[in-house]
């Protein structure tokens, strides 16, 4: 079977299917230990997780109702509601799965014409201007990684849109594009940062984190519709995926969590190009990471609650970057609308203040659900 086709990984038998869509990224760990650790189950819910290519194909799955659910970037509670390139969808998010977790990586070669890093790559651009065009991945024309990187370009003096080309690459493909050099650098979650890392492929540059400390990252997005014809069992499923989140943000489950996450039906990498609780092989003088735990965010710092001075930073800095129209006062208002924290508090009610797996307690639960499968 292709790597990269979808995969249905059946739930318990309940009447209604939820069908949850994901990337294969490290932060799909939320949505893939809610499946493997049965928090899904606990909440009477039949999910079935479907892995996709990249995120123009997840949006289409999620607006043409093949999917219920999907894990995206912050930006597409706005970018979809817009019908910005796809069908207009009314949307909503009652839950951030997590900050923080894109890098930006570019080639060797780069290094070795002596780019260390954005004030360099803009000397180098000049250096070949009308000899060659410096071209750089995001994994959506909309997502979060656009706006990071079109922020750290202009940080150095480069106009995103004059003197580079920025072309939408599925996250997958990013490293391989890099390695055969239609590429020169790319911002994307990891591990595809840290696959070319460690092939010696490329080198970061800078984080999320420098750029936008604790910026939202991902969301759970659903439908308006669902959210509210299907209340109890989406406040479930956000219940659900808060609990698996909490148990994400322990560094002491990594373990478990990258030896599911290494899996050809979620992410497919090698396990060091995971998170580990040693750290990621970004060796940035400058950055501000020093750990994994650091790197992406999944639980603290509030980090689950879609509020509303999340929704107006990012809808801000996507209208600033020109990622997104700016809205009249009426569009704003909707668009912020679609952070819905009320959701989330409804939902965080459902969790019980301490139910959090231990470690050995998890892997006991992931195996005994395997041996049942």
């Amino acid at each position: 079977m292709n790597p990269n086709d979808s995969f249905g990984l059946p739930g318990p038998r309940r009447n209604n299917v939820l069908r949850v869509g994901f990337l294969p990224l490290t932060d799909c760990a939320p949505v893939v230990m809610a499946h493997e650790l049965g928090y899904f189950s606990q909440y009477d819910l039949n999910v079935q997780l479907s892995r996709e290519r990249d995120w123009a194909a997840i949006s289409n799955k999620f607006v043409n109702r093949e999917l219920d659910a999907i894990q995206s970037p912050a930006s597409f509670p706005f970018t979809i509601s817009l019908g910005l390139n796809c069908e207009p969808c009314a949307c909503v998010t009652g839950l951030i799965l997590n900050l923080q977790g894109n890098a930006i990586t570019l080639a060797s070669s780069l290094r070795n014409s002596g780019v260390v890093d954005v004030t360099s790559l803009r000397a180098e651009i000049f250096r070949l201007a009308g000899r060659k065009t410096f071209t750089f991945g995001v994994p959506h024309a909309l997502s979060t990684h656009s706006l990071l990187l079109r922020h750290w370009l202009r940080q150095g003096g480069i106009d995103p849109d004059h003197h580079v080309r920025i072309i939408p690459v599925s996250s997958i493909e990013m490293y391989p594009h890099l390695k055969l050099g239609y590429l020169d650098g790319y911002c994307v979650g990891e591990p595809w940062n840290s696959v070319a890392i460690e092939a010696g492929a490329g080198f970061c540059v800078a984080t999320s984190a420098d750029l936008a400390p604790l910026h939202p990252e991902k969301v759970l997005l659903v439908r308006r519709e669902f959210a509210e014809q299907r209340a109890e069992e989406h406040l479930r499923l956000l219940a659900a995926l808060i609990e698996s989140c909490r148990f994400c943000d322990v560094p002491k489950n990594w373990e478990l969590i990258r030896s599911e996450l290494t899996h050809l039906q979620y992410v497919n990498a090698p396990l060091e190009c995971l998170l580990t609780e040693t750290g990621v092989p970004f060796n940035l003088d400058s950055s501000t990471i020093r750990v994994f735990h650091d790197f992406a965010i999944f639980h603290r710092h509030r980090a689950n609650a879609p509020t509303r001075e999340r929704a107006q930073w990012l809808l801000d800095q996507l209208v600033h970057h020109a990622l997104i129209p700016a809205p009249d006062p009426i569009g704003r208002a909707q668009l912020l609308a679609t952070f819905n924290n009320d959701y989330f508090s409804r939902a965080l009610a459902l969790v019980a203040e301490e139910n959090c797996l231990t470690a050995t307690e998890a892997r006991r639960v992931a195996v005994s659900a395997n041996a049942t499968t």
